[in-house]
């Protein structure tokens, strides 16, 4: 894989720290800005749907940019994003920057997609946003608990200070080895951008994002109350929680790692096997949540299978998108966030019924079933580099 694949990836480290990382801090931001943690909450909400808007918003109003100089811009202000924050002691301006640095990622990793994409031969396309996601799963891993660490020993201003200071290697790399406009395999002219637009009328692409969202939502749904799962149905102590979300993490870099060998060419494969299993490991862990040890091998299993499954609809994402070269990577940086998203808002009404710290884990389940019920009766992959439509 070419060097600045790997570039990118230490941007996306340092984003997906900063997306993941707000829900441990939110206790000790909100009495430093008086306001309650309900309310400290809405800092996630406008993070994701400044995901949302921002891919495709950016993608569009930068698509006759160079790529570096997309990359950089964004990397840049997403930095100065954590420094106003970092310094600031107004909750509004807090939330104001939330919005900005989650624009300026959302689309760094709209063009960083695509970018990636036509880095490699076309038949390369899943092992390149294999490398790039590498960049999440490590943050999962490393990021996310350092962040934590930083908050716990010396505040959670601490935590706003080292993400923006990740960004300045991440710049000096974009700047170094990224080209300025890797050249087009086709040598044909970009489309029009309501050409590019044009595309989400094709029901496989809509399809495809679609089940992508799913199973990012099943993801997000699972992983964002782990802690109480842990805690509470496992009967686990308080330092227990960072260990199973490495474990997750670690899951989730391995199932990417390995599917980026796999979706280009089996990807019928991943999405075959692989659906069914996550299915069956999302109903076992609701079932053995008591049960620490298994606990423990299901949620590293889960983060493998979750982010294989993911990582490979993503890739497909790209694969139906490719007649829109400067907007595919928005279309498949939309998918993961609608997931990303929905799946909390979905899963936290559930800690409320009979089901309690094992709701969000049955509501997985149930949005990987609506996957399959989606994808499999209408043929889940035909031929090299279609999905179902």
């Amino acid at each position: 894989m070419p060097l600045p694949l790997y570039l990118l990836a230490v941007a996306v480290f340092a984003m997906g720290t900063s997306e993941f990382m707000l829900v441990g801090l939110l206790p000790d931001i909100a009495p430093d800005l008086g306001v309650t943690v309900g309310a400290a909450s809405a800092l996630t909400s406008a993070y994701a749907a400044g995901m949302i808007v921002g891919a495709p918003l950016v993608a569009a109003l930068a698509r006759d940019w160079p790529p570096r100089s997309s990359l950089l811009a964004s990397v840049l202000v997403f930095a100065a994003a954590h420094v106003v924050g970092a310094t600031t002691t107004a909750f509004p301006v807090l939330f104001a920057t939330r919005i900005v640095a989650a624009l300026a990622n959302a689309g760094f990793l709209a063009v960083a997609l695509t970018t990636a994409a036509a880095l490699v031969a076309p038949d390369r396309k899943g092992r390149a946003l294999a490398v790039l996601l590498s960049g999440t799963t490590v943050a999962t891993i490393a990021g996310v608990p350092g962040g934590a660490a930083l908050g716990t020993m010396f505040g959670w201003r601490a935590a706003f200070w080292a993400v923006a200071a990740l960004c300045l290697p991440a710049a000096v790399g974009i700047l170094t080895g990224t080209p300025a406009r890797p050249a087009r395999r086709d040598e044909t002219a970009a489309p029009v951008l309501r050409a590019e637009l044009a595309l989400l009328a094709r029901p496989r692409l809509l399809t495809v994002m679609l089940l992508g969202a799913l199973v990012n939502a099943a993801t997000f749904a699972g992983f964002t109350f782990l802690a109480p799962v842990v805690t509470g149905a496992a009967g686990l102590a308080g330092p227990w929680v960072p260990v199973a979300l490495a474990l997750f993490g670690a899951g989730s870099f391995a199932g990417v790692t390995v599917a980026g060998r796999l979706s280009d060419r089996r990807p019928r494969a991943v999405v075959a096997v692989g659906g069914p299993l996550l299915l069956t490991g999302w109903l076992a862990l609701a079932v053995l949540a008591a049960e620490p040890a298994a606990l423990l091998v299901l949620v590293f299993a889960q983060g493998a299978l979750s982010f294989a499954l993911g990582s490979t609809l993503i890739t497909r994402v790209l694969y139906e998108a490719a007649g829109a070269p400067a907007m595919a990577g928005s279309y498949a940086t939309v998918a993961l966030n609608v997931g990303a998203a929905t799946g909390p808002l979905v899963a936290a009404p559930t800690l409320g019924t009979a089901a309690g710290h094992r709701g969000p884990l049955w509501m997985s389940g149930l949005l990987v079933l609506v996957a399959l019920l989606v994808a499999f009766p209408v043929t889940v992959v035909r031929g090299r580099h279609r999905l179902p439509g």
